[in-house]
């Protein structure tokens, strides 16, 4: 959790709800492919986000919030916008 591409992907899956794997990166443009492949792959072992594969062909997987991950969003809406706010002064 103390990456900010963490926050980044917990934040987009609270605003859009389930979404595809090529959703997340567009939805989080800077991030590459390998960051956001390897954030998901913690997120889930975190139990912070589902993971749903359907076995159709072409495959698709789908992530999700889990139920602790939709728990931990007041926080981390909070980190967010702490951040925001005292942006000018971290960047000092």
């Amino acid at each position: 959790m103390s990456d900010k591409w963490s926050l980044l992907i917990l934040s987009t899956l609270s605003q859009h709800g389930t979404m595809r794997y090529k959703e997340l990166n567009r939805a989080i443009p800077d991030i590459s492919q390998k960051m956001l492949s390897s954030t998901l792959k913690r997120l889930v072992e975190y139990r912070l986000v589902k993971r749903n594969m359907y076995g159709e062909i072409p495959p698709r997987v789908e992530y999700s919030l889990s139920g602790s991950g939709k728990e931990l969003m007041p926080a981390v809406q909070m980190m967010i916008e702490w951040a925001q706010e005292h942006f000018t002064v971290i960047m000092e």
